[in-house]
This record gives structure tokens, C-alpha cells and sequence, in this order.
């Protein structure tokens, strides 16, 4: 994981049992080396275990999602916060100054809200939180109103045009800094559901009769996408042409390598000044996303003035 990463060590449970007491009820010993965990193929374990960690780690005192909505594991989430920052530090000096508010878009931000909670709560970014899922844009703005700190640093905004991802979001005098985006993957929901299978068998379960353990959590908009995540980002890349003068950074997650080629060659096509891919690890785990600005580095520190 990154350096910054407080989940690098590993989960203290009697301190986050200690802050979120209805987690206790799913700790148990792992049969390997006795030390304690829980059963992470319980969706309700998971979901304690995240309102555990917001709270003991992160001082956020309400979190909730619906039940069948993805519930994201906020040590990966909060790795692609800490590599967007090194991002930023790494072409602008000036980012190191609190005088610089820095403006980040989270595209598809779910019931979860979890970019925005982690980046605000890690780095006091504001973020603007969109989504094409009302019922998520609702929890999520719930979640923003039960903590109050977060109540002048997230905005949320419903995309009422599923054909677009920053139309109708980015408004004409607004700069950010940053995008990021954990993009739907699957090209279908057949593809959701095989991949949901590998998932059960790599923890050598099975889950017949379990309609709603579907990727343990996850709607439509959050699994699939009609092309999956290749025609989801090529798209992203076309349509921010036309934001190139109000983003530094755009950026999304990739979760299949061989997709980078092609999309390299769109960005080539629409004239990136730079591209760049950064990977992640987390345990056997190796991630990445694909970061590209229509900036020059002498640009951006003329833009920020």
C-alpha cells in the first residue's frame, strides 16, 4: 500500500470495536493464525467494519448505504486519495500551500460517498460528488448532512443525461484540480454475475439463492456499462476535450491492463500533453489509473495565479 496508508499495518479490532461496538458481533478468529478478523464475504461484517474505520480513523460518526449497494473497501479507496495527492505535489509546488484550495470531481460517487468522505477528512479537499442514481445522490447527501464537517466541503449533483459524464456537471466557471472515477467494469449484468461467481469461489464459497450478494453490493450504474470499462473511459476521454481548460488532472481507475494500450492511443488522438499511468498495490493486489491533462506544468502554475 501507499506510505501514507494508516491500513498498511493491518485492522486494530479492539480499537474499532471500541469505536463502533456493533462490529464485535462479527469478529472471529482466523483459523490460520488465530489473530482476529471477520468473515469478509458478509455483507453486513464488511459494512460494520467500514462504519468502524470511518469513525475510529477518519472522525466520521454517521455512514450508512442501502442494502444491495456497493459497499467499497476503504483501504484501496483512500490509496487512489494518497496517489492523486503525490500526483498533484508532483507537478506543482504550490499545491503545498494551504492558501490553494484544492477542487476535486468525483464522477459516480455512489450511495457510499467514500472519495469524497476520505479525501476531505485526508487531505481537507472540497469535492463536487456526481452520480447518475438519485437514490444515491440521496444517501449520499444524508451521509453529508450527519457530519458536519463535511457539510461545506461536499457537493452533490444528479446527472440527469446518462449519455454524459462531465456535461451537465462541470459548470462553465468552475476549475478543479482533479477528477477521479472507479468506472463501471462489466459489459453487462451477465459479466457482473460471472465475475461475482470467481469472487465466491476464490473465498471458496457458494452463494445459491443469494440474488442481492451480486458483487457483495453493487447497482447497475456501479457494475456495468454497455462496452464495460474500455467504452466507459474512452468516452470520459472524448468528452473532457472540451473541459480541458477547467481540469488539471483527469483521472479513472483501470481495472484491466490491456485496455491501457487502447486508451493511450485515444488520448494520443486527443491531444493530451500528458499521460501518465500509476499503479497501486494493495497485499497480492496490483491497480492503476490513468491520469492525463491537457496542461503543460508552465501552464497550470500561470492558471492558478
Amino acid at each position: 500500500m501507499h506510505p501514507k496508508n494508516r491500513h498498511k499495518k493491518g485492522y486494530n479490532f479492539s480499537q474499532l470495536t471500541k469505536a463502533h461496538p456493533p462490529l464485535k458481533a462479527f469478529v472471529i478468529l482466523n483459523k490460520f493464525n488465530n489473530k482476529p478478523t471477520i468473515d469478509f464475504a458478509n455483507p453486513d461484517a464488511v459494512k460494520a467494519l467500514n462504519c468502524a474505520l470511518l469513525k475510529s480513523e477518519y472522525d466520521i460518526s454517521y455512514w450508512d448505504i442501502p442494502e444491495g449497494y456497493l459497499c467499497p473497501p476503504i483501504p484501496g479507496r483512500v490509496d487512489y486519495i494518497h496517489h492523486l495527492n503525490d500526483l498533484l505535489q508532483t507537478f506543482s509546488k504550490q499545491f503545498k500551500s494551504p492558501a490553494n484550495r484544492i477542487s476535486v470531481l468525483d464522477i459516480g460517487t455512489g450511495a457510499s460517498c467514500i472519495y469524497p468522505i476520505l479525501g476531505t477528512q485526508v487531505y481537507n479537499w472540497d469535492f463536487v460528488a456526481s452520480d447518475i442514481d438519485p437514490i444515491s445522490i440521496q444517501e449520499a447527501n444524508n451521509i453529508i448532512s450527519g457530519n458536519a464537517k463535511l457539510a461545506n466541503k461536499i457537493a452533490c449533483r444528479l446527472q440527469k443525461n446518462e449519455q454524459f459524464i462531465f456535461n451537465n456537471i462541470i459548470k462553465a466557471d468552475e476549475f478543479f484540480h482533479l477528477t477521479l472515477c472507479n468506472p463501471p467494469f462489466h459489459k453487462s449484468l451477465d459479466d457482473a454475475n460471472q465475475g461475482t461467481k470467481r469472487k465466491w469461489q476464490n473465498l471458496n464459497r457458494t452463494n445459491k439463492g443469494n440474488k442481492n450478494a451480486l458483487n457483495f453490493g453493487g447497482q447497475k450504474a456501479e457494475l456495468w456499462c454497455e462496452g464495460g470499462e474500455l467504452a466507459f473511459i474512452s468516452k470520459m476521454i472524448k468528452e473532457s476535450k472540451a473541459f480541458k481548460t477547467q481540469v488539471f488532472w483527469f483521472t479513472c481507475l483501470v481495472s484491466k491492463k490491456e485496455h491501457l494500450a487502447k486508451l493511450k492511443l485515444a488520448l494520443k488522438k486527443s491531444s493530451a500533453k500528458q499521460i501518465k499511468v500509476i499503479k497501486m498495490a494493495q497485499g497480492q493486489k496490483i491497480s492503476r489509473f490513468i491520469a492525463w491533462s491537457y496542461f503543460e506544468p508552465d501552464q497550470l502554475v500561470e492558471r492558478l495565479k
